[in-house]
């Protein structure tokens, strides 16, 4: 019999009310609003939803970019760090690294979601989080004294969501809710999804070839899930398998024309992704798939810098 303990994994202690306690403390880091010798962006910290308490931290390249003396507009990059729904934040050190690569690289201005967490908050609330950081952004560029930074150097026209683990399923999820919201006129040109994390009751070939993986066994990946999910649901909720809900799917094409996916191949989750990628292209969305045997593994839980090669995809792909 297995002695293997997720709780322990993960770092956290079982309460008896269903919820945990988090064992760890990750590091976090202020935002610089000022320009700092060496440092590529500045970053602030604005409020998304007072009564949700959900901020974001925004980042744009200390350098802007100038076309004929005048600063061009940047795309908009809505960002959702990874943690399995359940950990990590914004102010994250690492996050925050990340972010600020993508800003003066791209360059773009790079809105970091501060969503709230499970199982304090389960599934939709992350969802609903991202729905508001969007209409935040629409209302900055409607309104003449919005958040200058979003307000006079974002391109509303370029707008796109993306993450990383639990930020791509957010991101995912996200663009199809936008569908029910009047977003004019920012429009969503597409998504990116850096190993996404979606699952299914069923196990696929990946998942049981890897279950005992060193960074996301399998016990772990089910215990986030049980986590996140709405009380009373499974895997196979739309949430964590959105795959199998064909009505659902069949309006990804409204709303998102392009996606990137990153996967590599010796991830649990790997035949997930490729499903994911599969139905995309059955419902017309433009896919560009790209998959590593393992050297983008983590790169959230590290400085974007040190995969270059990674940077240069999502660099690519945001036109």
């Amino acid at each position: 019999m297995s002695r293997f303990d997720p709780y322990q994994h993960l770092g956290i202690r079982p309460n008896p009310d269903g919820t945990f306690t988090r064992l760890s403390n990750f590091p976090n880091t202020e935002a610089n609003r000022a320009v700092i010798p060496g440092l590529p962006t500045v970053s602030k910290d604005v409020t998304i939803n007072d009564e949700t308490k959900v901020w974001a931290r925004i980042f744009l390249p200390a350098k802007l970019p100038s076309n004929d003396n005048t600063v061009a507009r940047l795309p908009i990059l809505m960002y959702f760090h990874g943690g399995g729904f359940i950990f990590y934040s914004a102010a994250n050190v690492l996050t925050h690294q990340a972010c600020s690569a993508l800003s003066s690289e791209i360059p773009a201005v790079v809105i970091s979601v501060d969503h709230r967490l499970a199982p304090e908050h389960k599934l939709p609330a992350q969802y609903e989080d991202a729905v508001d950081t969007i209409l935040w952004v629409k209302k900055q560029v409607l309104d003449p004294n919005g958040e200058q930074w979003v307000r006079d150097y974002g391109d509303f026209a370029r707008c796109y969501l993306g993450g990383r683990g639990s930020g791509g399923n957010i991101a995912f999820h996200a663009a199809l809710r936008a569908l029910n919201n009047d977003i004019k006129p920012l429009k969503i040109n597409g998504i990116f999804l850096n190993q996404p994390m979606f699952g299914g009751k069923q196990r696929l070939p990946s998942e049981l070839k890897y279950a005992t993986d060193q960074v996301i066994p399998l016990p772990v990946l089910d215990l986030l899930w049980e986590f996140a999910l709405p009380k009373g649901t499974d895997r196979d909720h739309r949430f964590c398998n959105p795959t199998e809900d064909v009505p659902y799917m069949s309006k990804v094409s409204s709303i998102i024309r392009r996606c990137l996916v990153i996967g590599f191949s010796i991830d649990p989750m790997f035949d997930r992704i490729q499903a994911l990628v599969g139905t995309l292209v059955k419902y017309g969305v433009q896919v560009e798939a790209q998959f590593d045997e393992q050297g983008f593994r983590d790169v959230d839980l590290v400085d974007f810098r040190r995969s270059q090669a990674l940077l240069n995809i999502i660099q690519e792909f945001i036109i």
